[in-house]
């Protein structure tokens, strides 16, 4: 679950890094294409290392159980117990749960960080109820040297923990003796020393805490006996606790901070110990006589009286950690998504207000110049316009947008000034000669025959009434058939009756043989095609039409002049 927050996590600043560059940034595509690739990137190595971690993380807490663990709403004090821990747990069990307590049995001084770092990310809402418990049993040690060695272990590894934490978690002692041989049915007294307080307190099942001159001022000869034996004995343990736990956590050493401890409990209840340990060697040292060894078999007592003068503190549970870091990003993406808003609306502010400033600028002489500006401002207003009525684009809104400002000037730009009408078209006359008179073959000729019948001389008239001979106008008669029969049969037919016709314009209009040019074609100039009768009908013709050619058609009498100032002549006098 926790890796999955933290995926979570990543995926989530990875979409939301996306949005900002593709959707608010002012990038170009190329830019916008690097960054989106880079962050792409750098989320998947983000992942594989998270996935990594885990797997290392998995491996090296593999002997912690879940299960062992307090659930995370649970409201007591969460206590790593380290040191001599072996005593204060039923074997094969790795917790002790009580109601204001739940006691983690931590193997050795390596697995402490590990455990601290595996609690604060399958368990963050109890951080703050972690304490780090040292239970020191000097009748389970012979050296001395080898106890301060392991104290150093167990000092360095709290100070480890500091990582997981974010500080050095609360550490405070435990020392289990037996009592002397007078008190050993009795039941455990506990001994208690406060930072907050002064002196020590002491604790009896069923008579409460009392401080320990009351303790011992207690009347009763049998209770006053067995208390002053336990009060010189607690002298000696109180002057072994300074010597060997005390003194060593208070001295800066090796690079390890001064360690002050918040509480302090001692508890004479038989414990079982080894001969020759710590605890025996110091009361031989002083009384010359050795204590006898005990033997139980009853783990030790838990120091419940203890708990609730450890600092406490309220925790931060996973799904709340999940949501301070995703209102975190999201906070950060609405500041710089804000700021690339602020960013795209002066760019808008700024090119809007270059096109107005160029186009202000310009006089309209020429034209081209000014309405290129005025159809730059006409497309700034229509996307203004279009923003209006759909929405501008995320990329500017966020209560930012300063585009409703811009609509008036452009609008008023657009509309004082307009280009001046173009100049009315020339009209250049074009002096061209009568069109084409096409003439039906076969209505003036017998089929396969050049001379004219008799009958079509009405149809000539009207036909050739524009035709009029003049200076510089060459009049052609140009013969044509269909592809029927011999081509070169065809042509010499064709050149005939166009010779024909021009006979007969000339004697009925007594036009001199200079205004005449005659051509036949046969048939190779059809005007449809020839595998039809109504085809190879338009195909056999005679064509007359004026074509200009200089010192053409002179007239005797008549002044030379050109075609097109004839022309011009009639023209002007019509």
């Amino acid at each position: 679950m926790r890796d999955a927050y933290q995926s979570l996590l990543t995926v989530l600043g990875a979409v939301l890094a996306l949005w900002l560059i593709l959707g608010f940034w002012p990038l170009s595509t190329g830019s916008c294409v690097a960054l989106s690739l880079l962050v792409v990137l750098a989320s998947g190595v983000v992942l594989w290392r998270q996935l990594r971690v885990s797997q290392v993380r998995a491996t090296a807490v593999q002997e912690i159980v879940d299960e062992n663990l307090p659930p995370e709403d649970f409201q007591g004090a969460v206590i790593l117990v380290c040191g001599d821990n072996t005593l204060l747990f039923v074997s094969g069990s790795r917790h002790r749960e009580t109601r204001q307590g739940w006691y983690l049995w931590v193997k050795d001084a390596e697995q402490l960080p590990l455990l601290a770092q595996h609690l604060s990310l399958v368990r963050p809402a109890l951080v703050a109820q972690i304490s780090v418990m040292l239970a020191v049993v000097p009748e389970q040690h012979i050296s001395g040297d080898d106890f301060t060695q392991s104290l150093r272990g167990w000092q360095r590894a709290v100070v480890q923990c500091r990582t997981a934490f974010g500080t050095i978690p609360p550490l405070w002692t435990v020392t289990w003796v037996s009592p002397p041989v007078a008190c050993a049915e009795a039941e455990p007294v506990w001994f208690t020393a406060v930072s907050q307080r002064s002196g020590i307190q002491v604790y009896q099942p069923g008579q409460g805490s009392m401080s320990l001159a009351e303790w011992t001022r207690e009347s009763g000869s049998a209770g006053r006996l067995s208390r002053l034996s336990q009060g010189l004995w607690l002298d000696g343990l109180l002057a072994w606790q300074n010597s060997a736990v005390n003194d060593l956590l208070s001295v800066r050493q090796g690079g390890l901070p001064v360690m002050k401890l918040c509480v302090q409990g001692m508890c004479m209840v038989p414990v079982s110990g080894i001969a020759g340990n710590l605890w025996q060697q110091y009361i031989t040292s002083v009384t010359a006589l050795p204590p006898d060894a005990v033997v139980t078999i009853e783990p030790l007592p838990l120091p419940e009286l203890l708990l609730p003068a450890l600092p406490r503190r309220r925790g931060v549970s996973r799904r709340m950690v999940f949501w301070r870091y995703a209102g975190l990003l999201g906070g950060i993406f609405l500041a710089l998504a804000m700021l690339a808003s602020w960013m795209n609306n002066q760019r808008l502010i700024r090119n809007v207000g270059d096109h107005l400033a160029l186009y202000h600028q310009l006089t309209g002489k020429p034209v081209a110049p000014k309405l290129r500006a005025q159809q730059r401002l006409r497309a700034d207003g229509a996307l203004l316009d279009d923003w209006a009525r759909r929405g501008e684009p995320l990329r500017y809104r966020l209560g930012l947008y300063q585009g409703l400002r811009l609509v008036p000037p452009v609008e008023a730009a657009i509309s004082d000034w307009a280009p001046p009408p173009p100049p009315p078209p020339v009209i250049k006359k074009i002096i061209q000669g009568p069109k084409t008179i096409r003439l039906d073959s076969m209505s003036l000729f017998d089929s396969g025959k050049s001379a004219l019948k008799a009958e079509p001389t009405k149809m000539l008239v009207n036909s050739l009434v524009g035709v009029k001979a003049k200076p510089g106008w060459l009049i052609v008669v140009a013969g044509h058939t269909d592809n029927t029969g011999n081509a070169q049969l065809n042509q010499t037919l064709s050149q005939k009756r166009a010779e024909a016709v021009r006979d007969w314009m000339r004697d009925t209009g007594d036009v001199p043989e200079s205004c005449f040019a005659v051509q036949g074609y046969g048939s190779s100039r059809p005007i449809a095609t020839n595998d039809t009768p109504e085809g190879r009908a338009l195909n056999r013709r005679v064509e007359i039409s004026l074509v200009p050619q200089a010192n053409a058609c002179q007239i005797p009498g008549n002044t030379q002049t050109s075609s097109q100032d004839d022309d011009a002549s009639q023209h002007n006098g019509e």
